[in-house]
């Protein structure tokens, strides 16, 4: 694979990523669809695109895993539920910092050491958590924000349990699959609230089976082209693309508190990364 192919799979599946935060938005405030169904319609499209693109490869057999798949599940429908009222910019933000945070508490409860300048980029980073919660005027919903580093944490969980599973594609698409039902069961506790149309219906499909399915199929595909720092370093900028383009697309503003705690969040990670590469 070619360096431009790797640089072009990497800037497609990171606004991929971004686009998941964008579509959600949309599917619930101007589509009218309840999180339960998007839930529902992202991991059932999303399961679809890449179980098809592993049969495709040939590829047989469910692998993946029924914990795995719970973790998934418990990303995926707090992801749903935090944007009832999270902006697309400071949810991603939130998602981003608890997946980063929950791996690297991971590695440290492992053994992990880390030198002076990670400890600084890990206390950087958790102050801009901090931060962006604290009360006040521009201080996101209390709950949605939980709810969201609720999914970051399980997302978290996830990626640590996926480490080293092999065809990472396929691993995924096993996952996807198992999580429907987990998906399905939330639907039914959800009635009589459940709400599908047509709009929010396409958001939630484009979601599941392009944004996060298509999505991350390219991004193992990039993966196999890139150093596992500049992996990690490079995931820095969804959550950047995302509030660009819910200014953008669903015209919100961005606070300078959310500037604030960008720079200290994602600063501190990128500290954090580039020193461990170092």
């Amino acid at each position: 694979m070619s360096r431009k192919q790797v640089v072009l799979l990497t800037l497609v599946a990171m606004l991929a990523f971004a686009g998941n935060s964008l579509l959600c938005r949309l599917a619930l405030q101007q589509g009218g669809m309840d999180p339960a169904s998007f839930t529902l319609v992202r991991l059932g499209s999303g399961a679809l695109v890449l179980w098809t693109i592993i049969r495709l490869r040939g590829f047989s057999g469910l692998p993946g895993s029924w914990g795995s798949a719970l973790a998934l599940f418990a990303y995926a429908a707090g992801f749903s539920f935090a944007y009832v009222s999270l902006a697309a910019g400071t949810g991603a933000l939130l998602l981003f910092g608890a997946v980063q945070v929950t791996m690297i508490g991971y590695g440290l409860w492992r053994g992990e050491r880390l030198s002076p300048r990670q400890r600084l980029g890990l206390l950087l980073a958790l102050g801009g958590l901090v931060g962006l919660l604290l009360p006040g005027l521009s201080a996101p919903p209390l709950a949605g924000a939980l709810l969201m580093l609720g999914a970051g944490v399980a997302w978290g969980v996830y990626s640590i349990r996926g480490r080293g599973a092999g065809d990472a594609t396929a691993v995924t698409a096993g996952n996807f699959l198992r999580a429907v039902p987990l998906a399905l069961g939330l639907g039914l506790l959800a009635l009589p609230g459940v709400n599908f149309n047509a709009g929010g219906v396409l958001y939630a499909v484009l979601s599941g089976g392009i944004a996060s399915g298509l999505g991350y199929a390219l991004w193992y595909a990039a993966l196999r082209g890139l150093q596992a720092t500049t992996a990690a370093t490079v995931q820095l900028s969804v959550p950047l693309l995302t509030a660009v383009g819910g200014t953008l697309f669903l015209g919100e503003a961005v606070s300078l508190r959310l500037i604030l705690a960008s720079v200290a969040i994602l600063g501190g990670i990128a500290l954090v990364i580039r020193a461990r590469a170092g």
